[in-house]
């Protein structure tokens, strides 16, 4: 399970497949100076609802990963998951699709655009 902390009140726990996309779009979209929401389901364990965040290139964010290999990342996900952090309501964790044919290996510059 892998940490998302941003600033110094807020972690939040994801899978570390889950985090290494959206380390990619967060990445992409502060690269360009572009500020969002990012929403999250929380864990039952903490009381459940939800939490959001305002993301901006000024913004200090940590990505801990449980383990250290970087996987094999899926482009129909990157896609989707940009086009949710692009849209009104900022990003969300959408569900992975299946992308037969469309993985970024893992040593790839990965420029995510929708």
């Amino acid at each position: 399970m892998g940490k998302l902390t941003y600033g110094t009140v807020l972690r939040a726990d994801f899978d570390d497949r889950t985090l290494w996309h959206l380390q990619a779009v967060i990445g992409s979209k502060m690269r360009r100076g572009e500020s969002f929401h990012f929403s999250w389901k929380d864990d039952n364990s903490i009381g459940g609802g939800s939490s959001s965040v305002w993301v901006h290139p000024d913004c200090s964010m940590m990505y801990r990963f449980h383990d250290s290999r970087r996987p094999v990342l899926n482009r129909a996900w990157l896609d989707a998951l940009m086009k949710s952090a692009n849209s009104h309501t900022g990003l969300v964790v959408v569900p992975e699709p299946s992308d037969p044919g469309g993985q970024v290996g893992s040593g790839v510059e990965l420029p995510v655009s929708i």
